[in-house]
């Protein structure tokens, strides 16, 4: 008779709570970081990888320049050679997606749009690659204006007012 599987053997990969503490913050500041630093409506996606306040690298990702997952793989590869930090964590930092903003609630404009989109999914995979390749966890998330989300397990935090504080 065959037994059911345990949660291990079923569990989504990605970010799950509870999250740590200091895992916590340094997402927190991803996204402070982006909104203090990004007023533009519309900008390049920016590959970052990194500590979110301290060590980071970026890289843009232009939709007019060739590449392939090998190539985004070779990327990362080279700004985690370069960043030099323990256990980086690797952020896409993207405008919100403005289509059927019109339909939104109005608090809801401005909050950060948490749909996945393609540019998302392309770095994830590079990142996963990189990452597996080396044998290192990968913490891989999508930051907007007020929020970020993990593709692959759905976690996310949004903020309404986000401020900098000390702690």
């Amino acid at each position: 008779m065959a037994s059911m599987p345990t949660l291990s053997e079923t569990s989504v990969e990605g970010l799950h709570e509870p999250l740590s503490p200091v895992l916590e913050k340094r997402l927190r500041r991803a996204v402070l970081d982006h909104t203090a630093t990004e007023h533009r409506r519309s900008f390049l996606a920016l590959v970052h990888l990194g500590i979110p306040g301290g060590r980071e690298v970026a890289h843009a990702h232009r939709e007019d320049e060739p590449t392939d997952q090998w190539l985004r793989t070779d990327i990362l590869h080279s700004m985690r050679r370069r960043v030099g930090v323990p256990d980086p964590i690797v952020w896409l930092t993207r405008p919100a997606e403005a289509i059927g903003l019109a339909e939104a609630e109005p608090e809801a404009i401005g909050a950060g749009d948490l749909k996945i989109e393609d540019v998302d999914l392309r770095w994830l995979a590079a990142a996963r690659q990189a990452f597996r390749e080396i044998g290192a966890p990968l913490t891989y998330v999508v930051v907007t204006r007020n929020a970020w989300i993990d593709p692959r397990s759905g976690l996310s935090r949004r903020w309404k007012r986000l401020r900098y504080r000390n702690d």
